[in-house]
């Protein structure tokens, strides 16, 4: 199994939190031994447990998005070089990151209302917490718009958490990492150190 055991996680609600915080999503399928990748805003529907997301009908990438089609979504949280010079021990330079990869099958959504309402969900995911724009659904503009894109979700099938994040460190090193981290401009990285990833969990 790559990466190592100590590097990925099972919990799927550390997973799900990367997924709502970072939600610009790559979206992999293919084709034959053509892969296509598209980097699209995907969000996680908590009431069905799929994936949701629309694309532009002309990207080519379409040709594999078929009723039943196997894809790949990469969530990535965020990543920062360790510079072995914040361990107590001798180490070598390293890179920390928080991945989330899910396998899953393509379900089309060619209801045009149906599709509407994706836009309206992830408009609302999008916007909070202030929610300064709502997106209605008699928005005339969605009327125009909604020939041109292709609504879907995803039954997801597999979930994999990378999480590397200094836990194959001492307790010493790892503590040190983090508070490198949160001196750093890289809060975001430290925010999960301290928050979704728990030592020993």
């Amino acid at each position: 199994m790559y990466p190592p055991p100590h590097h990925q996680s099972k919990d799927i609600q550390k997973m799900i939190s990367v997924i709502k915080a970072y939600p610009f999503a790559m979206l992999v399928s293919a084709e034959g031994n053509t892969p296509f990748v598209t980097h699209i805003p995907i969000i996680y529907n908590e009431k069905t447990g799929k994936l949701v997301a629309h694309i532009d009908k002309q990207n080519p990438q379409m040709e594999t998005l078929v009723n039943g089609a196997e894809v790949t979504v990469v969530f990535k949280g965020p990543d920062c070089y360790i510079s072995p010079s914040v361990y107590s021990t001798p180490q070598l330079p390293t890179w920390n990151y928080i991945i989330v990869h899910i396998t899953g099958t393509i379900q089309l959504i060619n209801d045009p209302e149906a599709s509407k309402q994706t836009m309206v969900a992830m408009t609302e995911f999008l916007e909070q917490p202030e929610h300064t724009f709502k997106l209605a659904m008699d928005d005339p503009r969605m009327d125009r718009l909604i020939n041109y894109i292709q609504a879907f979700e995803i039954e997801i099938t597999n979930w994999e958490g990378k999480f590397k994040l200094s836990q194959d460190k001492n307790a010493a090193d790892f503590q040190l990492a983090k508070t490198a981290l949160l001196e750093s401009s890289q809060k975001d990285i430290a925010g999960f150190l301290e928050g979704i990833y728990k030592r020993g969990a």
